[in-house]
């Protein structure tokens, strides 16, 4: 058993109190299940029906950690609703736009009054019934609305609640931490923090303009009614990130992961090590089951997507009410609105930032590549005893350009396969169709971002008419290139003899020899920086076009960074990173013209997602016996 799991079980108590089953509990053991995994049902599910318990315990027949006696960890949060709470998730969703994800977008809005604390399975319901008694005493002194101030800096951005009325809240956490301490045996800690309400978290400097203009578009004076509502979590898995699944994915090995569309994904970074590429080792919210699966099958998931809403008690001056089972969700856990209506203040703001009056940096990795499907070894396959160039497979190319050097050369720079090149075009197609205005258009000289650049023009009907500028500053990071060297590139001459759009024109700013084999990762982060900025400086201010970069999944990382003025992570957060983007990953960058800054945004288009296609024999498979 792991250390980590080890102090977990330690601290958990082996004392049982004696008490009555509850009403769901006893027709759970009439079925035959054991009171101890019974009981996790119902916590798991927040004690609602019998029925949901019962689909849990099926769900997690499998699970290795069923009879694991780790409590859950309990929380209780003052949560707004109404007009309030639908301005709050305009500004989430906005926030989210412009200035991408923060540490506030994990959590829906709300105002902790206890922090997370340990109870045991079967003592639970004794933290509903102090909420209500908790909640009947404060009914009347409960303020009809709570004053918000909105307070700013370079790291945070939220509302504070007024000293008086926060006396009033610290009062009511203050007696529910005492009664379920001495009740149901918890330590519970009221919050000693000034009560506060965020609205964003660890956020670049670069954005709290940005974010300060959407935050006093928010009037905290909108109606609204505050419900204290008790929330859990596995405390197993409260340091791992987690993963949404975008695709049912079933499994090929006995070491995978069953997954359907929707589930949740835990996932411990410092674990993924064990895992190939494109692939990650995940723990299963719905089952409890661990193995691997795609990582492109997936996308980030809030942290309180995972959590358990329990009960809540609803403050509201003309009636006074518990309610158990809150079928209507009041808050939704993933944090975003459905069905809510941009406020006319922040449309207001949004119709000042026309995002066609700005520049935009579109920087995307290759497409699909033949030694990726085919092995390092590929060239191999496909040469007969003449040296010739054959298909031996319908995903090689057709035929490979020419060059004055052995077609070996091609096993360190290898081509797009044909699913590379539809991938590419589809991409231009895409962004065709989302009228993207591409003006410039820079590639890695890496023939797989030369062809990749070539059909994504091909799909915007652009080939001819804009031509591909090859820099090789974009070249990956050269201490990733397995043979030590740096890889003999197709002169632009031989490009433009197999009919790619070059510009000849061009001189790179970092010219080829500049390319060291093995350089530092400091003097790769140098270069990404150097070059992004002289390719802006190249392309005109004035012009509404999008730049495109095609370089390889490091430049992903390396150049919007250095762009948005972000520091470079250290080299193994680094690896891990790129380790994630797939073929024609992209990243989106928006100039903001009143300051003269970039920041990043969602890309135009969406990412391609596709599953493996293994080499079928029919004569080894339906001929064998």
């Amino acid at each position: 058993m792991a250390v980590a799991e080890a102090q977990l079980y330690a601290k958990v108590s082996n004392k049982l109190r004696g008490r009555s089953t509850s009403a769901l509990l006893e027709p759970l053991l009439a079925k035959g299940f054991p009171a101890h995994i019974a009981q996790k049902a119902l916590v798991a599910t927040g004690q609602k029906t019998i029925e949901d318990a019962v689909k849990w315990l099926h769900s997690h027949c499998n699970d290795p950690s069923l009879d694991d006696p780790i409590p859950q960890e309990y929380a209780l949060y003052l949560c707004p609703t109404g007009r309030l709470h639908g301005r709050l998730q305009d500004f989430w969703k906005e926030s989210k736009r412009q200035c991408g994800r923060n540490r506030a977008h994990e959590v829906f809005p709300h105002i902790t009054l206890c922090d997370f604390f340990t109870c045991e399975d079967q003592k639970v319901e004794l933290l509903y019934d102090i909420l209500k008694r908790v909640g009947d005493s404060f009914s009347q002194s409960f303020p009809p609305s709570i004053s918000l101030t909105l307070h700013a800096s370079p790291s945070y951005l939220g509302f504070f609640v007024d000293d008086s009325q926060a006396n009033i809240l610290k009062e009511f956490a203050a007696t529910f931490s005492s009664e379920a301490s001495a009740l149901a045996d918890c330590h519970v800690k009221p919050s000693l923090k000034q009560f506060h309400l965020t609205l964003a978290h660890r956020f670049s400097p670069h954005h709290q303009k940005t974010l300060e203009q959407l935050a006093k578009c928010i009037n905290p004076g909108e109606p609204c009614q505050w419900v204290a509502a008790l929330y859990s979590r596995d405390m197993r898995f409260v340091h791992y990130q987690r993963l949404r699944a975008l695709f049912q994915y079933k499994p090929q090995n006995i070491d995978e992961l069953m997954i359907n569309a929707g589930d949740l994904i835990y996932v411990e970074p410092r674990q993924q090590n064990e895992a190939g590429e494109g692939w990650v080792i995940g723990t299963s919210h719905r089952t409890g089951c661990r193995g691997f699966l795609p990582e492109n099958y997936t996308e980030k998931a809030h942290e309180s997507d995972t959590w358990v809403r329990h009960r809540e008690y609803v403050f509201d001056p003309a009636s006074r009410s518990f309610t158990k089972t809150g079928k209507e969700p009041i808050v939704r856990q993933d944090g975003e609105a459905h069905n809510l209506t941009m406020s006319r203040s922040v449309t207001s703001v949004l119709s000042l930032q026309n995002p066609a009056l700005r520049r935009g940096v579109l920087v995307m990795r290759h497409g699909e590549r033949v030694d990726q499907v085919f092995g390092k070894s590929w060239l191999q396959q496909c040469l007969t005893a003449d040296g010739k160039y054959y298909r031996a497979d319908l995903n090689f190319p057709s035929s490979l350009p020419r060059q004055k050097d052995s077609m070996k050369q091609f096993e360190c720079d290898p081509p797009l396969s044909c699913c590379g090149i539809f991938q590419s075009r589809l991409i231009g197609e895409a962004l065709l169709e989302q009228e993207v205005t591409v003006s410039c258009v820079y590639s890695s000289p890496a023939l797989r971002c030369v062809q990749t650049a070539q059909h994504v023009l091909q799909g915007l009907k652009l080939n001819q008419k804009v031509r591909i500028r090859v820099e090789p500053g974009l070249f990956e990071w050269t201490k990733w290139e397995a043979n030590r060297a740096i890889p003999n590139f197709m002169t632009a001459a031989e490009l433009v003899e197999a009919s790619y759009d070059i510009d000849t024109s061009y001189r790179g700013n970092f010219p080829l020899s500049s390319l060291v084999p093995s350089e530092s990762y400091e003097d790769y982060v140098s270069r990404s920086s150097a070059v992004i900025k002289q390719i802006i400086s190249a392309c005109p201010s004035k012009g509404r076009g999008v730049i495109l970069i095609v370089g390889h999944g490091s430049s992903l990382a390396s150049l919007t960074r250095a762009l948005t003025g972000l520091p470079s992570r250290d080299s193994g957060a680094f690896a891990q990173t790129v380790r994630k983007i797939p073929s024609l990953g992209m990243c989106f960058c928006e100039e903001q013209k009143e300051e003269n800054k970039w920041q990043m945004v969602n890309p135009p288009v969406k990412t391609l997602t596709h599953g493996a296609n293994a080499a079928f024999n029919w004569r080894n498979t339906i001929m064998e016996d």
